[in-house]
């Protein structure tokens, strides 16, 4: 069964099935793959199988839709190819194809900084108050794929099943924003990935976080 691998940036999120005959991709959360970023446009694209073909399909979106780092308005996919939505990507794969080159998993390396980790400051969303960043990729949410949770803000308490990203880099840990101005990172609006230092604070929705390196 033809399938999609969802990546923000080099981060890979989840595997995505293709088992109707078509998907919607966009902001809205009615979408069958929503995007949770405001660059995403609210109905992007949209992809349908053909005549045993799978095609993507622009939906008029604000900043458009790529297929291997070209714009496209519609075109037919193979086994390997990219779409490119802003910081995701979706790369299509087709078991019943030809299998493409396999990725290279990164190595589990330590970056040249000390062991980085983050302290609940306030509003725990579970009884735990420290968290080692050891993988090369730590989600904050509250969807199961989030290896720590966060308390939602707000009267109804809203908030994104995935907010921020944490990836570990020889050089340091960088913060990516999977919805941009959810979080605040030193109590501005976190629109950009930034670099991480020693006694950094953030928030995510009610709960606020210390960033610290291990000695």
């Amino acid at each position: 069964m033809p399938k999609l691998m969802l990546k923000f940036e080099a981060a890979f999120i989840r595997e995505i099935k293709l088992d109707k005959p078509s998907f919607t991709i966009g902001r809205k959360p009615d979408n069958d793959i929503p995007l949770d970023n405001a660059a995403v446009s609210g109905h992007h694209c949209r992809m349908y199988e053909s005549g045993g073909t799978w095609y993507v399909e622009d939906l008029n979106s604000t900043n458009g839709t790529f297929v291997n780092g070209k714009k496209t308005l519609k075109a037919g996919l193979k086994n390997g190819d990219t779409i490119n939505l802003v910081k995701f990507s979706l790369v299509y794969a087709d078991e019943a194809a030809a299998p493409a080159p396999a990725e290279q998993p990164l190595p589990q390396q330590r970056p040249k900084t000390p062991m980085g980790a983050l302290e609940v400051l306030e509003n725990p969303a579970d009884a735990r108050k420290d968290f080692e960043l050891t993988a090369l990729s730590t989600y904050i949410g509250k969807s199961a794929q989030a290896a720590i949770p966060y308390k939602s803000g707000g009267l109804f308490g809203g908030g994104p099943e995935l907010a921020l990203v944490i990836t570990m880099r020889p050089e340091g840990y960088y913060l990516n924003p999977i919805k941009e101005g959810y979080a605040k990172y030193n109590g501005n609006p976190l629109t950009e990935k930034v670099m991480m230092k020693d006694d950094d604070t953030f928030e995510v929705g009610a709960t606020r976080f210390r960033f610290f390196l291990k000695k």
